[in-house]
């Protein structure tokens, strides 16, 4: 299937990685923005696109709702060049709409909004590129991995058997025949919640084991398990990057996700 698309140029991008999950209010996108500043921070030029193009969140969590990319015309195509922020060039459909409109798309008009984010802004040299896809399993998830040479894709859950379920059909997205896309591995989010105040205390509110369990099934890592964190949805509001905040256990947990990540895409 994925031999019939023409695949998108996309000179001078080594590793296109996408962030999924089978369903919303995991987290997904807070992962992915982190996981591309934990990666600026080590020192690889790193961008992140905002492929949600129903809900896209990335321009509010990078503080830039009101940014709004330089375009070019150069012969009949526009381009445009990303916001940088955190050491991360950004590009989301949310800087081209008011962020009060909702966009009412069918399935084909959006993918095809996502695929000129990808082939008409000017990313120049980048090391990884991270790609905030919608939930679920549909057209803009499809015509992504059929025009992009992607490295992988890592998938976002939370511990529950509920979240794991949509979790399990994202993943079979991924490796299904015509697709083959690898799967780098399984991102545990909000495994356990800890008191401000009793720091060694564990709280498993969502359960426990479920990013283990899933990365058992698809024969993949468990990259890491991050905490229920108040600060992290805090600082998301703000527009604040979760490394200038004071609980070191969810920087330290994207910190190490990152160097996995390079482990197994033999950047260095």
């Amino acid at each position: 299937m994925s031999q019939l698309f023409e695949k998108l140029p996309m000179e001078g991008v080594k590793n296109i990685i996408v962030v999924a999950s089978g369903k919303g209010g995991v987290g997904k996108s807070t992962v992915a923005a982190n996981l591309a500043v934990a990666m600026a921070r080590n020192g690889y030029k790193t961008a992140l696109v905002d492929a949600d193009i129903y809900g896209p969140s990335v321009p509010r969590m990078f503080g830039i709702e009101d940014s709004k990319p330089e375009v070019t015309t150069f012969g009949e195509k526009d381009l445009i060049f990303p916001i940088e922020k955190f050491g991360v060039s950004i590009m989301s459909i949310g800087f081209f709409i008011d962020r009060n409109q909702s966009l009412i798309w069918r399935g084909p008009m959006a993918a095809n909004a996502v695929a000129q984010l990808f082939e008409n802004t000017q990313w120049g040299d980048i090391d990884y590129m991270f790609v905030d896809f919608p939930p679920g399993t549909g057209d803009i998830q499809l015509t992504t991995m059929q025009k992009l040479n992607l490295t992988g894709a890592i998938i976002v859950t939370t511990p529950q058997e509920i979240a794991l379920n949509d979790a399990r059909k994202a993943t079979s997205m991924f490796t299904n025949p015509d697709l083959k896309i690898p799967v780098l591995g399984i991102i545990e989010n909000m495994s356990w919640f800890t008191p401000e105040q009793h720091p060694d205390e564990k709280y498993y509110v969502f359960g426990k084991g479920g990013g283990h369990k899933l990365a058992i099934e698809y024969d993949t890592f468990l990259l890491g398990q991050i905490p229920l964190v108040m600060e992290v949805g805090e600082a998301a509001e703000k527009g604040l990057s979760i490394f200038s905040q004071t609980n070191k256990v969810v920087v330290e947990s994207f910190e190490k996700i990152a160097e996995l990540i390079i482990s197994k895409t033999e950047i260095k």
